[in-house]
């Protein structure tokens, strides 16, 4: 009231005028929001009061429910007893902190039974220890499971220990190969040439403690419990161990709930235990200081890795029986708990490049570089830096003036790819900076990453796969990325060819062919696609026949080009701005494709108004085999961001399940090969392509059972409406083989 009664004096004149003349709106605003103290309540307000529970009543619920952990809380304490209950069945806790559905959860609050102490925490440094800690983990039939090492690589690191976790605080640290750091970097001093002396650390010997870990580890009857486990199962083969069974607490929360959150074990632990863990930089330091985890002292070191394996136990006892209740246990069993294994053993094969390839690709594009830089000059009239965005900026916009320029919010002129396509159209300078911007990134990224990243014995590389990384199920390739290579372009071509098989060897690509459309067909339940599959027929001449009214057998190229331009763009919610773009037409001829798209084809849009339904409705969408893919952004308040959560529902049914099959393909193929007699083995996943390395003399045989295992991939899970194709092809390199 004060305000608006001194309006007035405001300084500033925007502000002063929208006060004055506005203030009965801003009384109504307020009258609006205000609560109302005095309403009347439906019941007697002592109604409201919380009171214990009928202890008979609730035991009968809660035992018909089954909830056997909350039944222990209740009454007696005793829940009926379980026949024939698997050793793999949690334990009861307390009740889960569920997050919410369809937003990233808030972190919870510290549970009551949930409290960590590290102190209680054990050292395990003699074999009668490990053997008890064996023996109680076998007898509890689950285990939570560690690994700590020197290196992030898993092919290439050293293992420092393990850590294994029983229950609640009941876990415990075997350190392995733990030494005292270099004395300079301990803070030794050399007082007239006599250091320090320090005293021995005691441990295990490696080899009889990996011996014992073994029998646990390939114990079938006790299920090992990781987080991220891949990295784990890697780690230990490369020991000639193989874990299993294995849940991986990452893959579970990842099937909840993709897209809301991330699947880290801090944040894990953050959301689901309202926990902090000890962070790696408190015990090993940062930056210059950092140091080998095999140069942590024992205590720390124990702390940070038996909270580990205790913190991944606890998050299973509270993530797993969720599966069953959302209905998506299927989808765990088959999709992502067998996939760990299978990537482990593919990053350990790696694939083998050849160096001296590499390095004379990596001169070459060092040269063109060089000349497009000065060509790049000669055209700004003056040097500069191309691969500054804020010279770029002041020469495109500032000194030569060309339209179309804005600045970002740090205040500089905005200079990424799709501003300098655009200005690309009508000006020469921004093509050539596009061009060295491509040969620096291929030469950086590929080339030179690739001669840096392979093994100097096997000149082969060591990629990682995240399996949680896109919320469509679709894995991402790291250190080095393998999956961005560029397949149509001359310089892409020449990186695949630098792929080579072993000697004796053949490299076999097997790629899906139009998986997406064909999926659409599927689901979307289109006719006249699905009728196009069954015959066989080039799905892009038929649309461009439906589309355009020309006969199958008098296609021309340019038609041709449009109609599969058109069909790949529909899947990805293209306007009529970027398809006009991509065609080189204006946006009036690009919009009545569009339209005409839609009308030779209406399940299409009858398929995308329903998914724009559900995602509306439940915050998700889901693939024909069942993954829940969540969309957070059709709740936003922005209107831009609810489109972009829409086109990303319509497009998510048709790559989850592109990603789903080939999940389903991979996890079938080694077993597959395996009964064929074939030592074939599978190295890489790149999108809808499998690449293979089979001895030369089995790669006739090979190819067959390739293509009958991902042809078949989603059966019997999906009745499929349209046939997968697999395309299949056996050469020395990567590029001649796809």
């Amino acid at each position: 009231d004060t305000l608006l009664a001194r309006a007035g004096e405001i300084k500033q004149p925007k502000r002063r005028e929208t006060l004055i003349e506005f203030a009965d709106q801003i009384r109504l605003s307020r009258e609006l929001c205000r609560l109302t103290c005095d309403a009347p309540a439906p019941e007697p307000i002592d109604d409201f009061a919380v009171r214990d529970p009928d202890p008979e009543v609730l035991a009968a619920f809660l035992d018909k429910m089954e909830f056997r952990s909350l039944r222990t809380r209740v009454g007696d304490g005793k829940a009926p007893a379980r026949d024939g209950a698997s050793a793999f069945a949690p334990k009861p806790m307390t009740a889960p902190v569920i997050s919410p559905r369809y937003a990233p959860a808030e972190p919870a609050a510290p549970v009551e039974g949930q409290t960590f102490d590290v102190d209680a925490y054990v050292c395990v440094q003699t074999l009668e220890e490990l053997d008890r800690w064996i023996d109680r983990a076998t007898l509890a039939g689950v285990v939570g499971f560690d690994t700590e090492t020197d290196a992030l690589s898993a092919t290439h690191a050293g293992l420092c220990g393990v850590s294994l976790a029983i229950g609640p605080n009941d876990a415990c640290y075997v350190p392995l190969t733990h030494e005292h750091p270099p004395a300079a970097d301990a803070g030794g001093l050399d007082f007239g040439g006599e250091t320090e002396t320090r005293e021995p650390i005691t441990q295990i010997d490696k080899p009889e403690a990996l011996a014992r870990l073994k029998t646990l580890l390939e114990n079938p009857a006790v299920l090992k419990v990781v987080q991220n486990g891949k990295y784990d199962l890697a780690v230990m083969a490369q020991r000639g161990i193989r874990v299993a069974p294995i849940d991986d607490t990452m893959l579970i929360s990842y099937v909840l709930e993709g897209g809301l959150h991330g699947h880290g074990m801090d944040e894990l632990a953050r959301l689901h235990l309202g926990h902090e863990p000890i962070a790696f930089k408190s015990v090993a330091g940062t930056g210059k200081s950092q140091k080998s985890f095999k140069h942590v002292e024992l205590k720390p070191a124990t702390c940070y890795a038996a909270e580990d394996a205790d913190v991944t136990l606890r998050l299973w006892r509270i993530l797993k029986p969720r599966l069953a209740a959302a209905r998506l246990t299927t989808v765990y069993e088959t999709l992502e708990r067998p996939l760990p294994a299978v990537l482990a053993d593919m990053e350990r094969a790696g694939i083998r490049v050849d160096p001296d390839r590499l390095k004379r690709l990596s001169s070459e594009f060092g040269m063109r570089m060089a000349e497009l830089e000065t060509r790049a000059h000669a055209l700004a009239g003056r040097p500069f830096n191309v691969g500054s965005p804020r010279q770029i900026g002041d020469i495109l916009f500032g000194d030569m003036q060309l339209p179309g320029g804005r600045k970002t919010a740090s205040g500089q002129w905005g200079t990424e790819a799709s501003v300098l396509e655009e200005l690309a159209l009508t000006h020469e300078l921004p093509r050539v900076l596009l061009d060295w911007r491509q040969l620096a990134k291929l030469k950086g990224t590929y080339t030179d990453a690739l001669i840096e990243a392979a093994d100097d014995r096997t000149d082969r590389v060591h990629t990682s796969y995240q399996l949680a990384a896109a919320t469509t199920g679709r894995l991402a390739s790291s250190d080095p990325n393998l999956q961005n290579i560029p397949i149509r372009t001359e310089t892409g071509r020449q990186i695949r060819q630098a792929f080579i098989a072993a000697p004796g060897h053949v490299l076999i690509s097997a790629d899906y062919s139009q998986i997406e459309l064909r999926l659409l067909a599927h689901i979307g339940d289109i006719p006249e696609l699905k009728r196009a599959f069954a015959a066989g027929i080039d799905i892009h001449t038929a649309t461009a026949s439906e589309m355009f009214g020309v006969p199958v057998d008098q296609m021309d190229p340019e038609t041709r080009r449009r109609a599969k331009a058109i069909n790949f763009g529909i899947v990805y919610g293209i306007s009529a701005f970027g398809l006009a773009a991509q065609l080189n037409i204006d946006q009036g001829e690009a919009g009545a494709y569009i339209k005409t798209y839609f009308e030779r084809f209406p399940g299409i849009r009858a398929y995308m108004d329903r998914t724009r339904a559900e995602v509306r409705e439940h915050g998700m969408v889901h693939t024909c085999f069942g993954r829940r893919i969540h969309i957070p952004a059709i709740h936003s308040k922005s209107g831009a961001e609810r489109q972009f959560g829409e086109r990303a529902a319509i497009n998510a049914p048709i790559q989850g399940a592109a990603a789903d099959i080939i999940r389903r393909a991979m996890v079938r193929m080694p077993g597959a090969l395996e009964a064929a007699g074939l030592s074939t083995r599978m190295l890489l996943q790149v999108h809808d392509e499998l690449v293979f390395e089979a001895p030369e003399a089995e790669a006739e045989r090979a190819i067959p059972v390739i293509k009958r295992v991902m042809e078949g991939a989603a059966e019997p899970a999906v009745a499929l409406t349209v046939p997968l194709v697999v395309e299949a092809r056996a050469a020395g390199n990567w590029d001649e083989a796809h």
